[in-house]
């Protein structure tokens, strides 16, 4: 089969290759891949920022598709469903974190898409237990977002929470923040979205799909708009989905004091000069956010199922399998706003 292959570590090094179709067997679930979404770190990947432990590999770990096999041991998936799949491929399963399923935190965590083959190709293993079926009220499009939205819905509703009313300042409207900003508002949260002038269309989708506030921190005065929101005394909630440590330092000069900052964006270096003065002071609970867990998923595919969350807007091209690289070209390039790898036919 065809599939999108990491072959080794440096930039770019990628190329779709012919390799062996997965075969299953105990607990494992053969999938034909219906989309793919091209993430932030398949893009870190191919720009050699991030090392995958194991190369050659597959990437892709945001899909959906069809299931056409199934292992011995498998009772609750069947060939025939619709699905997706937590990116979670095995973890030790004995460490304090896997038995109160935080899969995240698992040291031995091995992951689709970056240890073992992932779904940019006609077929993904994924284990029973990952896999999710889809309600009819969720598209093979809509479901390859699952993972991005898990990750949103573990930052807003898991590492803290949203009240109706709370004042929340969101940096970066790329997916994970335009994703995170609609989670919010399904909890009655107030959404300021702050980007920069180049993120113009991201903004106006934003505005479109009912955020309260959207503002260009390059052109307006962000400090003076979110006092204006709160009363002068700062956000309630503050979510970094940027990475990027200017807006994190701005960010923490917004947030209310006794109130909570969620880092959501990796940054590109390891260590950082970081306004902690402004923790401090502000006596601000800063928080760690990585990835999602079981419990995450659950979460974003009721918001999907409910059609709680604009999905259909924020997918503005989607690209056949053989022509990966020009999605990837187009993700760096930054005109679109979230690009899907199509595997299959549409009908699938």
């Amino acid at each position: 089969m065809k599939a999108v292959t990491k072959l080794k570590a440096g930039y770019d090094n990628m190329a779709l290759i012919d390799v062996d179709e997965p075969t299953v067997n105990d607990d494992k679930v053969k999938i034909k891949v219906a989309y793919t979404g091209i993430c932030g770190s398949d893009i870190h990947t191919f720009k050699g920022q991030y090392n995958v432990r194991s190369s050659p590999v597959v990437l892709g770990h945001e899909f959906s598709g069809v299931v056409v096999e199934i292992g011995e041991s498998v009772t609750k998936v069947q060939v025939g469903d619709r699905v997706t799949s937590e990116t979670t491929f095995t973890t030790c399963g004995e460490c304090i974190y896997c038995i109160e399923k935080d899969y995240n935190l698992c040291a031995l965590r091995t992951g689709i898409g970056t240890q073992v083959d992932g779904s940019m190709a006609e077929y993904v293993i994924a284990r029973e237990e990952s896999v999710h079926v889809l309600t009819e009220n969720i598209s093979l499009e809509a479901a390859a977002l699952t993972e991005p939205l898990a990750c949103c819905a573990h930052a807003a509703l898991e590492k803290t929470s949203i009240q109706p009313g709370d004042k929340v300042l969101v940096f970066g409207p790329g997916p994970i923040g335009l994703l995170l900003s609609q989670v919010v508002k399904t909890k009655g949260g107030i959404v300021i979205l702050a980007g920069i002038t180049k993120d113009k269309k991201r903004l106006e989708l934003a505005q479109n799909i009912g955020i309260d506030k959207t503002i260009d921190i390059l052109t307006q005065d962000l400090k003076g708009i979110v006092e204006a929101y709160t009363d002068g005394y700062g956000a309630d909630k503050v979510f970094d989905c940027s990475g990027a440590i200017p807006a994190v330092n701005q960010g923490l000069q917004l947030t209310k004091k006794k109130g909570v900052f969620v880092q959501v964006g990796l940054f590109p270096e390891k260590m950082n000069k970081m306004d902690q003065e402004a923790i401090i002071q502000r006596e601000i609970h800063y928080i760690g956010c990585r990835s999602q867990k079981p419990s995450s998923w659950k979460l974003a595919l009721d918001l999907l199922d409910n059609g709680k969350i604009n999905i259909d807007k924020m997918i503005t091209k989607v690209v056949p399998l053989d022509e990966w690289r020009s999605g990837f070209e187009t993700v760096m390039a930054g005109d679109e706003i979230k690009v899907l790898i199509q595997s299959g036919e549409k009908s699938v």
